[in-house]
């Protein structure tokens, strides 16, 4: 089977053989800008990874790919424009670059985009494909809904939280391994148990980017570390230490989320030995092993050669060490 590396150059080939540069050109030039500003395309190459590991050739996959792509990035414009902000992987986001309603519309050309490249597939795979798709997309709405509620409300469960982060980000990545299984004609069984194998180690997945964005390494990490600190963001490393914490260290903590300061490395610092002090941060690192290997337990009910699922369970660890 291909690696990674190789997956992911096959997809950046197609997606340039099938670039849109139709017009007007204000259109469809911020869909070309935002789909060429880089990444790991890693839901794409979860779907012609899944279609492989099934015996089927992954090129078939290839417009599948490109529709979970598109729509992820779809999604991004979006949320730029909701968070009004200035940069996407440290270039101007489109409505800076363009505007407002250009990113609204062209955001709205992706996603119409999205279903016409499922169009390519047999009636009967096509069917199950947007039924997937359509149900994806409305849970991603869903899950933004809650994130911006989120935001105003003091109240918000770990409960709530995890169906946010699942809605937000991990149904995308279960839904491009169900991708592959269906486009392989793989029973329901398997299709569901790829999807929840993809669905937790995406849950994983954010719940380590919190983890990461407090305590990873600056220089590896790819973001500002201490960001939701500083915008005050409820991850699960701050709803644990509240759960978790005295009555001192939670009035603390909620005091420092009620502020952004000018001077904001104090304030970082602090809610980091916050999160240490109440032991909310080795409660995260187990919920992450929890849920790694809950997607773990899954390969033992997929049809496939023992190699195989120990691929599977090489990339959801190298996903975990952000190696991919």
């Amino acid at each position: 089977m291909p690696k990674i590396d190789q997956y992911r150059s096959h997809f950046l080939a197609y997606l340039e053989s099938k670039s849109l540069v139709e017009e007007p050109r204000n259109l469809y030039e911020p869909i070309s800008y935002i789909l060429h500003l880089g990444g790991k395309r890693l839901r794409p190459v979860l779907t012609l990874m899944a279609t492989d590991i099934f015996g089927v050739d992954y090129k078939k996959a290839m417009d599948a790919a490109l529709a979970i792509e598109v729509f992820h990035n779809f999604s991004l414009v979006h949320d730029d424009i909701m968070d009004g902000a200035p940069l996407r992987r440290g270039k101007q986001t489109v409505h800076e670059k363009w505007d407002v309603n250009t990113g609204i519309l062209s955001g709205d050309a992706m996603l119409i985009y999205c279903y016409q490249l499922l169009e390519s597939y047999p009636d009967a795979v096509f069917k199950e494909l947007m039924q997937l798709f359509s149900k994806t997309a409305m849970e991603v709405c869903e899950g933004q809904q809650y994130d911006v509620d989120f935001e105003t409300r003091d109240d918000v469960s770990i409960p709530e939280y995890l169906l946010m982060i699942q809605y937000k980000t991990a149904v995308l990545v279960g839904a491009a391994m169900k991708m592959g299984a269906i486009i392989a004609d793989q029973p329901k069984s398997v299709q569901d148990a790829i999807y929840d194998f993809g669905k937790y180690l995406g849950i994983a997945f954010q719940l380590q980017d919190d983890y990461l964005d407090a305590f990873g390494d600056p220089k590896t990490f790819g973001k500002q570390v201490g960001g939701d600190i500083m915008v005050n963001k409820k991850t699960y490393l701050y709803l644990k230490s509240l759960e978790l914490g005295n009555s001192i260290q939670k009035q603390e903590l909620e005091h420092l989320f009620s502020i952004k300061p000018a001077d904001t490395l104090h304030k970082v610092t602090t809610v980091k030995e916050l999160y240490e002090e109440t032991g909310a941060v080795d409660e995260t690192l187990k919920e992450i092993e929890g849920y790694t290997q809950k997607a773990f337990a899954l390969l033992d009910e997929l049809p496939i050669d023992q190699s195989k699922k120990e691929m599977l369970a090489q990339f959801g660890t190298s996903l975990m060490k952000r190696e991919v």
